[in-house]
């Protein structure tokens, strides 16, 4: 009886470590379509931030969608659960006061026009970004998560 009651104990303990490990993670799983949707967004980006070379008001219509595209994303990660970090990324992207997507587009619009080397520079940096969060949301691992949250972290 002491014997059936001791594995009946390390079962429950077994169990109790399992569920526990399962909540401390407190990551959002793989969601196939924030990463397709991050896919397209990059594409988009990718495509108008080489038109910079031209007027913006060229592309404005293009680049609203872009960011309504965005902006719809960026509520999405907004109520899944467990998803701060990938929310925070968006946020940062959609900042037009910082050196990343949405601060790049901001320039365009007020210069009317930027040099090639800008935009050469700009792009790596912005679609950089881009990979880091596509890659978060493919691997969910801590490499992953670090790469990110240092990203977010440095563009406050």
């Amino acid at each position: 009886m002491k014997h059936l009651k001791l594995k009946h104990l390390i079962f429950l303990i077994a169990i109790f470590f399992a569920i526990i490990s399962c909540t401390s993670t407190k990551t959002a799983q793989f969601d196939p379509y924030s990463y397709r949707k991050a896919i397209e967004i990059k594409d988009e980006t990718s495509r108008l931030m080489d038109k910079a070379i031209s007027p913006y008001t060229n592309q404005k219509l293009e680049v609203e969608a872009l960011f309504l595209n965005i902006e719809k994303l960026t509520e999405y990660e907004k109520i899944k659960p467990n998803n701060e970090i990938t929310f925070a990324m968006w946020k940062a992207l959609n900042d037009k006061e910082k050196n990343l997507l949405a601060g790049f587009f901001k320039r365009w619009e007020t210069k009317g026009i930027l040099s090639p080397v800008f935009i050469q520079e700009s792009r790596k940096q912005v679609l950089d970004a881009l990979d880091l969060l596509i890659q978060y949301e493919i691997k969910k691992d801590k490499e992953s998560k670090d790469a990110l949250l240092y990203l977010i972290n440095s563009n406050t």
